[in-house]
């Protein structure tokens, strides 16, 4: 005689309750702008600086690649920068003049070059229409690991703050991160929609933080964390706001 089978119960796949958001926070890059395009010109602005004003350094390390090295090098000889990726990239541009014997103090200058050139940045087409949308409604909180500045960027009239890991100490996937970016808002963490591309930063980090998320999925990757799930996966943040509405 066969015996009854339990029934298999799937995990429930959360679905996005738009009474619940109060307000929104968002990550910046690879979510409002591609990052790499960015990176590549700072880059590139630099290694031209560094041509004119430390040519020695710009001999022993004037292509980004090796500049790259620097900077991972230093990421494991100094972990306290591990949430500031502007004073990393500062270091190691001041490691590599020191190594080349050119004067330590134009790392700062250098930097100053970079970083300019790091907030010119290129929305996605969807990114300003979606922000003006999202901030005619809510209060919303720029949430970042970079080193992004949405004023310098021209974005900061949509954003009732901006928490990065370098001012706050952690950065995503750390729950106090998203905890203080509810408390910036004025809502508990339920209350918030956390928007980001990273599936582990952004997506995990905010579903253990308890808040809503949803995953900026633009290359149409396959979602790789079962049994967790966000609740909601977009192709653009347009679709996003059609989902709130």
């Amino acid at each position: 005689m066969n015996t009854p089978q339990s029934p298999v119960h799937e995990p429930a796949i959360p679905t996005l309750e738009a009474r619940r958001v109060k307000a929104v926070s968002i990550d910046l890059d690879d979510t409002l702008w591609p990052i790499w395009p960015t990176i590549e010109r700072a880059e590139a602005a630099l290694s031209t600086w560094l041509r004119e004003h430390a040519p020695a350094t710009a001999a022993l390390a004037g292509n980004p690649q090796a500049l790259r090295e620097a900077r991972h090098y230093l990421q494991i000889k100094r972990p306290d920068l591990s949430h500031d990726l502007s004073a990393l990239r500062r270091e190691s541009i001041r490691y590599v003049l020191l190594k080349a014997g050119d004067d330590p103090a134009l790392a700062e200058p250098a930097f100053e070059v970079f970083f300019a050139e790091r907030q010119r940045v290129q929305l996605f087409d969807d990114a300003l229409p979606a922000l003006e949308w999202l901030a005619s409604r809510y209060p919303v909180i720029a949430l970042s690991n970079g080193n992004a500045d949405v004023h310098r960027v021209g974005l900061g009239q949509h954003f009732k703050g901006a928490l990065s890991a370098r001012e706050f100490g952690v950065g995503k996937p750390d729950a106090r991160i998203f905890h203080a970016a509810a408390d910036l808002a004025g809502v508990r963490p339920a209350e918030v929609l956390h928007i980001g591309d990273d599936a582990q930063l952004d997506v995990l980090g905010a579903l253990v933080a308890g808040l809503q998320v949803a995953w900026v999925n633009r290359a149409g990757h396959a979602w790789e964390h079962a049994p967790l799930q966000p609740h909601a996966t977009v192709a653009d943040l347009m679709s996003l706001c059609n989902a709130l509405a």
